[in-house]
């Protein structure tokens, strides 16, 4: 069959959609673009926000427009959390939410032997990581998902319903699929999961992320280790020196924050303060005085007042981050954040929003110009108008012009040389 596939939502999302299309490639069908008529289109879905399960829904009519017959199998969270409602939309054939999909492949081959298919399970009581592998992804840099499910619940948050509870992957298998990558030629591995400082704690031997991470010694192919969101209040001094030790470790940390404020974290029922935070990022540029802190911040929670708001914006100039990523709050059902007093309307979370996005934007070109006058190795890409672009270890974006052989895949040092809009400029220091 020819199959088309779509994702939305988070890097989870995009490696569990690699690894059903190769789990189907394998068997014999074809992958197509999503916009050529298809047999069978697989959406990955996410319901981290209103918004996001919108996108989900219209990535679905759409595929019904462009090929009404064919079957649509809907996975992921929105799948997890809204099956029945899901297997009312037009031309789905399938839900399949966030577990069993190595089963993929037996199911969309019945597809014309039934006519709706719910696949979607109970997560209460799993326990076994579904071990599904990705061995094909771009030219320059891999994902390894090795973590999933949440046990933080957070007041706002969807996820753990969705997602279930901790599942780590075995450091055999991460160590195999490392081994995988490294022999495909992959320079760059990213560590994924859905609460990534959380793996481990499910397994019986005594393991934490930095095993993970020790599961590259001796790939010499593997020159980068990226790894995804981290909690800030579990990264101690000891924790960070080994980071720090790790020549393959990227020196960019995503610390996800969600609000500067001491009050709304309280309601947010994060579990650290500001005051915890600002010491983790010590503790990092104290080790790694270059490194890139990057984050995630909501604005406009339940109850959020503009001093609070304010002191959010404060706390994220005093941090000086390499990059944010903004979100209005967004209300999910079933989540105590949902019945929380104080709603802000939309307007006012998309003025707070510009905002903070107009603050992260400045912080990341003052980031970026600080590389100005160095030489920084560049995982390179692809071209695009005559440009090579890639990105340093601390996820710059740089191009260089006027070069004629192809430089995907290649690490090269690059002296930065200026800072546009969106990325930094530089030429490539040639050894002789």
């Amino acid at each position: 069959m020819r199959i088309a596939y779509a994702t939305l939502g988070c890097k989870v999302n995009q490696y569990d959609t690699q690894a059903m299309r190769e789990l189907l490639e394998n068997a014999g069908h074809t992958s197509v673009a999503f916009d050529e008529p298809a047999d069978v289109y697989v959406i990955n879905t996410c319901a981290v926000t209103q918004t996001g399960e919108k996108k989900s829904r219209q990535m679905i009519s759409r595929a019904h427009a462009l090929s009404p017959d064919a079957k649509i199998v809907v996975a992921g969270c929105y799948a997890q959390r809204a099956a029945k409602e899901v297997l009312l939309l037009p031309g789905v054939a399938l839900a399949i939410g966030t577990k069993d999909r190595s089963s993929i492949v037996s199911l969309v081959e019945m597809l014309d032997k039934e006519k709706a298919i719910n696949a979607v399970g109970s997560l209460r009581q799993e326990k076994a990581f579904e071990e599904m592998s990705v061995t094909r992804e771009g030219r320059t840099r891999a994902h390894i998902k090795i973590q999933e499910g949440c046990d933080r619940y957070c007041t706002y948050c969807i996820i753990p319903y969705t997602r279930g509870p901790l599942r780590s992957r075995a450091l055999a298998d991460i160590r195999k699929q490392m081994e995988l990558l490294a022999a495909a030629g992959y320079q760059e591995i990213v560590l994924t999961g859905i609460h990534l400082m959380s793996y481990g704690k499910d397994l019986p031997e005594d393991v934490t992320l930095l095993h993970a991470i020790k599961q590259a010694e001796g790939l010499d192919t593997i020159r980068r280790i990226r790894l995804g969101s981290l909690e800030p209040q579990l990264l101690d001094e000891a924790y960070v020196k080994e980071l720090a030790g790790n020549d393959k470790v990227c020196k960019q940390f995503h610390l996800s924050l969600q609000s500067g404020s001491a009050s709304v974290l309280r309601r947010m029922n994060r579990r650290y303060t500001p005051d915890v935070y600002r010491a983790c990022v010590r503790l990092l540029r104290q080790a790694m005085p270059d490194c890139a802190i990057t984050t995630d911040i909501i604005v406009g929670f339940p109850g959020e007042t503009e001093r609070e708001f304010r002191e959010t914006m404060d706390f994220a100039a005093e941090i000086g981050f390499a990059r944010i990523h903004v979100f209005p709050y967004s209300r999910r059902e079933g989540t105590p954040a949902s019945a929380m007093e104080g709603q802000l309307p939309r307007s006012e979370k998309t003025k707070r929003a510009s905002a903070l996005i107009a603050l992260g934007e400045d912080m990341e070109k003052a980031y970026a110009a600080r590389l100005i006058g160095s030489v920084r190795d560049v995982l390179f890409e692809d071209c695009v108008q005559g440009e090579w672009q890639g990105y340093t270890d601390t996820y710059v974006h740089v191009r260089v012009s006027g070069e004629k052989e192809d430089l995907a895949g290649r690490m090269i040092p690059v002296f930065i040389t200026g800072l546009q809009e969106k990325h930094v400029t530089g030429v490539l220091q040639r050894t002789c």
